[in-house]
């Protein structure tokens, strides 16, 4: 499973928080990586330089190999917390579906 982290021009992602974010979405979807062929990371500040309460957002895409993608989003105040919240609603879908396909 290939993990790609893309981000807006006003979120910066240094390779320490690339590192940790790509591990929390590997650890929390291993599960489905021989099922998944590419997960898309897309991490964006709601507000831009304003500073609000939960203005980190990821939209986190999940490519199934021979199925449409599947997608969901989160906000939250860090990027962490909105990457964590998000795979953990993929992981949730994906379950979801798998467990369908599974009962046919």
């Amino acid at each position: 499973m290939q993990i790609q982290i893309n981000s807006d021009k006003s979120v910066v992602v240094d390779s320490e928080l690339l590192e940790i974010l790509q591990t929390n979405v590997s650890t929390t979807l291993e599960r489905f990586d021989a099922q998944i062929t590419r997960i898309e990371v897309h991490l964006s500040d709601v507000n831009g330089l304003r500073s609000s309460d939960q203005d980190k957002r990821c939209l986190m895409e999940a490519r199934p190999a021979g199925r449409d993608p599947v997608v969901v989003t989160n906000q939250a105040d860090n990027l962490e917390d909105a990457v964590r919240g998000a795979a953990q609603k993929l992981k949730r879908m994906l379950e979801s579906l798998f467990g369908r396909l599974g009962e046919r």
